[in-house]
């Protein structure tokens, strides 16, 4: 038989207490734990640390530490007992006094101040700043100097430039001047005669060869006819596409053909203008100012002239002339 409960004071089984079903309490459902972001498990664990209290990092402890440092070092240690300062109290019974150098009073040059104290921070060696300080000064003067090289440089090839453009100018203007003065020479020993155009206006027609010019104003005129070779075929050119050639008008006139570019003067290049002249090449290749130098003295020997001056002198001797330079005529 199964056993019973015991019996109670009265005698009867106690019943079970039945449950409160109008007092019963009913709890919310817990919600599921949310994962705990970085920054917010950074801020719990600085929380934590700060009610602990808080373990100082090495860039405060290196604050604290030149804090102090600066504290002690500029503190004098004149300003202490010499009972609390064992090292001054020895010191002052050698003769020595605040204010004073140490040593003999005839060394007027020593040292009043201790030596300054320089914290090393990194790792280098006790001489590396001063190598470093070395080297950067040398790289910039090193620099400084490049500089002022390159710009004397621009300065002087600008200069040179400038002087070479100029002589080139004076030695157009000279080969000008003889090809002028030979072509006198030319018309006046064949009698004055020149060929003209049916207006009347006088047209220098280039008819010899290249190479029986005089080499001093050879490039002068190669340079002109090749302008007037490449005038002439854009010209050709442009009549070839704006009017058809073969057309002619019988009721046309002599100003009519002029307008419409039918009156063409007959002009003949020179024959060798295509052909290689070494003997000019040479002389280009010359400094501008020996070329020019040639120019002069060939005036002044063939027909007495002075560039310089700008004046035909009556005889070789060219009485009144200053001198062969410009410098001279200055």
């Amino acid at each position: 038989m199964a056993a019973q409960d015991p019996p109670t004071a009265n005698g009867d089984v106690e019943e079970e207490e039945e449950d409160d079903y109008m007092n019963m309490i009913i709890e919310e459902p817990s919600k599921p734990k949310e994962k705990e972001t970085y920054t917010q498990r950074r801020m719990r664990i600085q929380r934590e640390s700060e009610a602990l209290g808080r373990v100082k990092s090495k860039a405060e402890k290196a604050a604290e530490e030149a804090a102090a440092r600066e504290a002690a070092l500029s503190t004098s240690l004149f300003g202490t007992t010499s009972q609390a300062n064992k090292g001054l109290a020895m010191m002052a019974k050698m003769g020595f006094k605040p204010g004073a150098a140490l040593g003999s009073k005839d060394n007027v040059d020593a040292r009043t101040e201790p030596i300054g104290l320089n914290m090393k921070e990194d790792r280098g060696g006790v001489g590396l700043d001063s190598e470093k300080k070395r080297k950067f000064r040398e790289q910039a003067e090193g620099e400084v100097k490049r500089v002022k090289a390159e710009e004397g440089d621009y300065r002087e090839r600008v200069r040179r430039e400038r002087e070479e453009a100029r002589l080139e100018g004076m030695v157009g203007a000279a080969m000008r001047v003889a090809e002028r003065m030979d072509g006198e020479r030319e018309e006046e020993a064949a009698g004055g005669q020149q060929p003209s155009q049916e207006d009347g206006t006088r047209r220098k027609i280039s008819t010899k060869p290249l190479k029986q010019i005089n080499i001093l104003w050879r490039g002068l005129v190669r340079r002109r006819e090749e302008k007037e070779r490449d005038r002439r075929m854009r010209y050709d050119l442009h009549q070839s596409l704006s009017r058809l050639p073969t057309y002619e008008d019988d009721t046309e006139d002599k100003d009519d053909k002029r307008a419409l570019g039918k009156d063409k003067t007959p002009y003949m290049l020179v024959e060798d203008l295509e052909e290689e002249d070494p003997e000019l090449d040479e002389l280009n290749a010359l400094e501008p100012g020996e070329r020019l130098h040639k120019l002069v003295m060939f005036l002044r020997d063939e027909f007495n002239y002075c560039f310089w001056c700008k004046f035909t002198y009556p005889d070789k001797e060219m009485e009144g002339c200053p001198g062969l330079t410009e410098e001279d005529h200055d």
